[in-house]
């Protein structure tokens, strides 16, 4: 599901005001650039702000002490689709050098809380862009949880050191160091996912919602979850009576080895494909959107992978 859906342009104006007053106690005027993004410069933190805890972590992995990091999402316990803005988030967005976020509609607040933040000098960093991946299918279904697809991190990292070594060129080479090695973590987890696809291509698999979706693809599973389910699951809508018969026939008829279960995101119609798959003894992979609590991005996928390899191994 996207970030956008509970929060309303009422809210992102208040908060605008708020936040207004609180840097008119800071600054007597404001310059053309906006209340001035931290660049690094004698040695002051470069200042990122990133959408959610996942893109917050690898940006803290690649710029390490030269950066500081705020993620506006960063509470596993928090619904992320539920998300309201608050006056401090638009504040640190005001003094962002760089704003990384998904893109994709995933969270279109960003955008509309840095346009009030009256700074326009950040660099924003969209992993959607930057995927290259075409946003417009022809099927119509775009699937916006890029931080499962490795090969749109690695980009992000990339795109992410390029850029922390234009705002700061003494650190530039400590910049690409570190993404050079995480780019060696984000390869083997692509190989774990090339050894997975020699065992378990052609398996069916079933999802809530397409979060895990780009994983599953690479590890050679097929989605056999109708389309309609996963598309009203995650638009928050209710599922057809002949789409959900569908979609737990799945599970009575064995035609998938693993539920992928969205478990930030649950209702009626999500609890009964749970309550289908335990019946059918079929396993259940719980995935999230955010990073469980204490989790590092590589940790948490290197987790996924393997709870996949091991529901799919029985």
């Amino acid at each position: 599901m996207r970030l956008t859906r509970f929060t309303t342009l009422a809210t992102i104006t208040s908060i605008a005001a708020l936040t207004s007053l609180a840097l008119s106690g800071c600054s007597t005027s404001t310059s053309a650039s906006g209340t001035g993004a931290t660049s690094g410069s004698a040695g002051t933190p470069i200042a990122i702000v990133a959408s959610t805890d996942v893109y917050g972590d690898i940006a803290a992995q690649i710029g390490g002490d030269k950066v500081s990091v705020t993620s506006i999402i960063d509470d596993p316990s928090k619904d992320p689709h539920e998300y309201a803005a608050d006056a401090r988030n638009q504040l640190s967005l005001s003094k962002a050098a760089i704003v990384i976020e998904n893109g994709a509609g995933y969270d279109d607040f960003v955008d509309t809380m840095l346009q009030s933040a009256n700074n326009p000098t950040a660099k924003v960093l969209n992993a959607a862009d930057i995927s290259g991946y075409d946003q417009k299918p022809a099927d119509g279904e775009f699937n916006e949880h890029l931080w499962y697809d490795f090969p749109t991190v690695q980009k992000v990292v990339d795109s992410l050191a390029a850029t922390l070594g234009a705002l700061d060129a003494a650190d530039a080479p400590t910049f690409t160091a570190n993404a050079d090695a995480y780019k060696q973590k984000l390869t083997a987890l692509e190989a774990t996912e090339a050894d997975m696809k020699v065992s378990f291509a052609g398996r069916g698999a079933a999802i809530t919602e397409p979060v895990p979706l780009y994983m599953l693809q690479a590890i050679g599973l097929v989605d056999k979850t109708p389309g309609a389910f996963s598309t009203a699951i995650e638009n928050g809508t209710d599922v057809a009576p002949d789409v959900l018969a569908s979609t737990l026939a799945l599970f009575s008829d064995k035609q998938v080895s693993v539920l992928a279960y969205n478990e930030q995101t649950s209702g009626a119609q999500t609890e009964a494909v749970l309550n289908a798959a335990t019946a059918a003894k079929i396993a259940v992979v719980p995935v999230t959107e955010t990073l469980p609590s204490g989790s590092s991005y590589i940790g948490w996928m290197t987790d996924n992978l393997a709870a996949l390899k091991t529901a799919l191994s029985q």
